[in-house]
């Protein structure tokens, strides 16, 4: 009886796992609702695999495996998986890691093609820095690939130690061939390519000693272009933002601003706060603020205490990392003219906003684009230094200035900004003499002529070293075939290459001669520079493979950016016990897992950006209000949220707020009578009807009357408040 249950197959406990079944699966790219019909039989290792892809590409904790919800929906599912223990996911993740890796690492060992590199730094929540280097690269099918091959903790951001952790980690995987590194424009990453450079020539690899590998971030030169431009209309944009933060700052007001747009008729979005140090936020935040002028209009009619915000507030200047009040500024009140002002303001960056999308993109190459999205702001900031405007005309002077110190000499640019331009055939030198006669007059013929030569000397380097690896594959083949006779015939071969080689010198034509002696390809916007090259690689051999390596150049450090957003995912305050190698290998992981269809979104939400860029995690403050900050000066006590107070007493030694002071707080923290004061980690939130505010003369800090648990004032991933 015992035998007979066991192999019972009614019995549910005995279904034969090994038996096909059929299954109806959707189709990829299909109508909704068609399906195909697939064989299919339950894997335990498969479904295993696919947990573990599941917890990397949707950042989930690895206790996910061990929650009530997720063990009950599988018993539902797929009775016989036997789910995971969260310490068993981990080893899967590493083991997935090591087999993806040997992957990637084995094409780039066959391929032995030349690759791109982006490279960026990052701070993590536990003061770790990490440093993500990103390889791009076109295949041998005229495919763009972008992946992450690093994140790891370095010791500090000097350029030696970022040179030696890019050396290691290209050793690691076999990349010795490097054709550029895109990195931003800080001084430590002008010593980082350099010591890079010697490293290169030690290999043996590096193209014309290293002239071009020094290729500067597109997009991080527009901001700090922007930037500059921006301070000009500083205080029409400071009035916005203020408007802006008064609205978000508090649940009546918001809902009031609600209402607002209900008479307005307007669709109740989100105003955005933007980030100071991203422009590109603050043209978002302007151009929602100029979709609901009338709805601000109108609540600053209702709400007199808007008025008086701005009337009393000070402009926070910008210096570095940090926000400084001037107080002899006041922020003033909003007028017709500001928003005027900033109406044009929004319309001028649409332009940089537009470009910093366009060369950001990961899913086309932007090489071919680089100089001549250069040439239009230039063309731009010429033509409105001359306008009647005159805040946008000073914005346009001073934009300039910065404009020119990276993009006004071309003796001191890289000639990778001109060479794609001419690779692409919808231009070639047609196009680039026009727009270097544009952009610096008659000295557009000189540099024309340096960017022939350099051309020219990067094609003989591809010519002959592909010339080198035939020869050889030639000479190889002959031994082989010869290994039986007696009569040595290289040399005859070697005397008929010559030859060949040599007649007809006179008139032959090298392909990069060839190339550009044809005409232009009319430009459509449906245009693929890739498959055209790719139809074409068999007419131009040499001159197909240089166009490889020098199209696949990105233009900006995006990339490497992106994956710090992942990063400080994958590694908030919850999670912050992550060891570094787990964390490279959820990040990497994700990036490679990941459909390459999908393009980088640097439009993220503003809520997401302000957290990243204070190393927080915000809450709405819709529902409660977040980080409660309570310091004295002068007596005087504040409970704010951020910079904004938003109540305040002035009493004795000692004060108290009344029982109506109700409020939700988050994140209480003792700070001491310093200029500056950190966030610590996020605890159980806590309702009080109201609390004390004692000075303590010993430690010269502020306590609570109340037992609260206090946190490290400089605690590990907050960020710093400056105290008003």
């Amino acid at each position: 009886m015992l035998g007979h249950i066991r192999k019972c197959k009614k019995i549910p406990c005995n279904v034969d796992t090994r038996q096909s079944k059929i299954a109806f699966q959707s189709v990829t790219g299909g109508n909704k609702g068609d399906v195909s019909i697939v064989s299919w039989k339950f894997d335990q290792e498969k479904c295993r695999k696919a947990l573990c892809r599941m917890i990397i590409l949707d950042e989930l904790p690895f206790r996910f495996v061990e929650k009530e919800g997720f063990k009950q929906f599988m018993k539902v599912v797929q009775p016989l998986f036997r789910i995971p223990s969260r310490t068993t996911v981990t080893r899967d993740c590493f083991d997935l890691f090591d087999e993806e890796k040997n992957k990637m690492r084995s094409i780039f060992k066959e391929t032995q093609q030349r690759v791109c590199i982006t490279t960026d730094t990052w701070t993590s929540v536990q003061r770790i820095n990490y440093m993500c280097i990103t390889a791009h690269w076109i295949d041998k099918n005229w495919t763009l690939h972008k992946r992450v091959i690093n994140f790891c903790p370095i010791s500090s951001h000097r350029g030696e130690d970022l040179a030696k952790g890019i050396v290691k980690c290209l050793h690691e995987w076999g990349l010795h061939r490097i054709f550029t590194v895109t990195v931003d424009n800080a001084s430590s990453n002008s010593v980082c390519v350099a010591e890079l450079s010697k490293q290169l020539t030690k290999w043996g690899t590096n193209l014309l000693g290293g002239k071009h590998l020094h290729v500067r971030c597109m997009a991080h030169i527009i901001n700090l272009v922007v930037q500059d431009g921006i301070k000009e209309a500083n205080i029409s944009i400071e009035r916005i933002r203020q408007a802006v933060r008064y609205i978000r700052q508090s649940p009546a007001r918001w809902k009031n601003f609600q209402e607002c747009c209900v008479d307005e008729n307007l669709a109740k979005k989100s105003l955005c706060l933007d980030v100071p140090t991203r422009w590109n936020s603050t043209y978002l935040m302007l151009n929602r603020a100029i979709e609901y002028e009338g709805a601000i209009l109108t609540y600053a009619d209702r709400d007199i205490g808007l008025a008086h915000h701005l009337e009393f507030g000070h402009i926070c200047v910008r210096d570095g990392d940090s926000d400084i009040v001037d107080e002899e500024q006041p922020v003033g009140s909003l007028l017709c003219s500001d928003w005027d002002s900033v109406k044009r303001i929004a319309k001028f960056l649409e332009l940089f906003f537009k470009l910093t999308l366009k060369v950001s993109g990961s899913l086309y190459i932007t090489s071919n684009i680089h100089f001549l999205e250069i040439c239009q702001v230039g063309f731009c900031l010429s033509k409105l230094i001359s306008s009647d405007d005159i805040v946008l005309a000073q914005m346009a002077t001073n934009m300039k200035k910065k404009f020119e110190k990276y993009w006004g000499d071309p003796t001191k640019m890289n000639k990778m900004l001109f060479i794609p331009c001419v690779l692409d055939p919808r231009h070639k030198f047609t196009t680039l003499t026009f727009a270097l006669k544009k952009m610096f007059g008659d000295n557009g013929a000189t540099i024309e002529k340096d960017v022939r030569e350099y051309m020219k000397s990067l094609f003989n380097e591809y010519s002959s070293s592909a010339s080198k690896d035939k020869c050889g594959k030639l000479s190889s083949e002959v031994e082989a075939s010869s290994s039986s006779s007696m009569v040595d015939i290289g040399d005859f071969y070697e005397e008929l290459s010559r030859h060949t080689s040599g007649s007809g010198a006179g008139n032959s034509k090298s392909e990069l001669d060839k190339y550009l002696a044809e005409d232009t390809e009319v430009g459509t916007s449906d245009f693929n520079v890739l498959l055209w090259w790719k139809y074409n690689s068999a007419r131009f051999p040499f001159l197909s493979e240089m166009a490889r390596d020098i199209l696949a150049i990105p233009i900006s450090s995006v990339a490497s950016e992106c994956a710090f957003s992942t990063g400080g995912r994958v590694l908030d305050s919850f999670r912050s016990s992550l060891t570094s190698k787990l964390v490279e290998a959820l990040v990497c992981l994700q990036d490679w897992l990941r459909s390459e269809s999908q393009p980088i979104s640097i439009e993220e939400d503003l809520d997401s950006l302000e957290q990243l860029e204070q190393g927080q995690f915000a809450v709405s403050i819709v529902h409660f209000i977040e980080n409660v900050f309570i310091f004295s000066r002068r007596r005087k006590a504040f409970l704010g949220c951020g910079l904004e107070p938003i109540a305040e007493y002035e009493g004795n030694e000692e004060g108290l707020f009344s029982g109506e002071s109700k409020v939700v707080i988050q994140n209480a923290y003792v700070v001491p009578s310093v200029s500056k004061a950190a966030l610590g980690d996020r605890f159980q939130f806590e309702r009080l009807g109201y609390f004390a505010v004692d000075k303590d003369s010993t430690s010269e800090k502020l306590v609570f009357n109340r037992t609260v648990t206090l946190r490290d004032n400089y605690a590990k991933g907050g960020r710093f408040v400056q105290i008003i």
